[in-house]
């Protein structure tokens, strides 16, 4: 292993992040009693152009006045294309509460597009005083964003999370696809006459962890269109977490608890990682640096996935 040991990313839950838009009030105090872990209220793609600056007094409003209790508190501003995205920041750092955790910013391309709103932020926290550090979170979304991720993995000591945004990166790379994350029709093999589908998104969700774990970032999957197909999203969310991914976004109010299913390790998986991590510490009192746990050999690889589930299980519980 290098010297240069890998960060740790924040110790906080993000299993699921429901998006609702800004634009609709109705939805905040049900998103806030929701078992989501993480809050997205969205300035961007959800709301209309006429809408934005109500959204936005919207957003503010609600930041002092609902309970979001435990939940992280994320706001997604427009892109950095639009003549939006600084009022965004500078309405909702300036006039918001301190109850807002994180500012999530869309179709990020480079680290240059990350700084640009570091450096805003930066600004006016010194200038309002705010006690707090609002964390970020970037979308990659465009051919752009994945050629340079693992430079937007290293741009700012208050990114805290990335995501994929399936169907703004489809477009972006030519994809024929209309569909949002999943697989998709056309994206198939032959063996023996039988069609297998595979995973387009695979290498563009291995390229976003390898980053992510690179820099102590959490690493989380976005959107799946259907929100009709629970098995669809599952599968979706059950290969992401196989990546190491630590979570999936929630476009609907019944996607949540299948997020949370996946992404919590089960009471069986748990049990394993423990019993691997007892059966490791019985061998190195032994002098040994490997042993056979149900038949198959473990070793301090093993220790660090399980370690892994371990603490896991530990964070979400507390």
């Amino acid at each position: 292993m290098s010297f240069r040991v890998q960060p740790t990313p924040a110790a906080r839950p993000n299993r699921c992040q429901l998006f609702g838009p800004g634009s609709n009030t109705k939805l905040f105090a049900k998103m806030a009693a929701s078992a989501a872990d993480v809050i997205n209220l969205d300035l961007e793609d959800s709301v209309a152009p006429n809408d934005k600056a109500q959204a936005r007094r919207n957003i503010i409003q609600a930041s002092h006045e609902i309970d979001w209790n435990t939940k992280y508190l994320s706001v997604r501003i427009n892109g950095l294309d639009t003549p939006y995205w600084y009022r965004d920041v500078v309405e909702l750092l300036e006039e918001g509460s301190e109850r807002i955790d994180q500012i999530m910013i869309p179709k990020v391309g480079c680290a240059a597009d990350v700084y640009a709103v570091d450096a805003l932020i930066t600004a006016i926290e010194t200038a309002k005083g705010r006690t707090k550090k609002v964390s970020l979170e970037v979308i990659i979304e465009s051919a752009a964003g994945i050629a340079h991720v693992e430079e937007i993995a290293a741009s700012s000591p208050r990114l805290q999370a990335m995501s994929l945004g399936a169907a703004d990166f489809a477009a972006s790379m030519g994809m024929q696809t209309t569909g949002i994350g999943g697989t998709q029709e056309n994206y198939y093999m032959l063996r023996d006459g039988a069609k297998y589908w595979s995973d387009p998104w695979h290498w563009a969700q291995t390229a976003i962890v390898a980053a992510c774990r690179t820099h102590g970032i959490l690493p989380v999957d976005g959107p799946f269109g259907d929100f009709s197909d629970d098995e669809g999203f599952r599968a979706q969310a059950l290969r992401s977490a196989t990546l190491g991914m630590v979570g999936k976004w929630a476009i609907h109010p019944k996607q949540i608890a299948l997020a949370n299913e996946v992404f919590t390790p089960s009471d069986a998986a748990v049990a394993e990682a423990r019993e691997i991590l007892a059966a490791m510490e019985d061998a190195k009192a032994r002098g040994e640096g490997a042993t056979v746990y149900k038949g198959r050999l473990v070793d301090i690889a093993s220790i660090k996935q399980a370690e892994v589930i371990v603490r896991q299980s530990e964070m979400i519980k507390g």
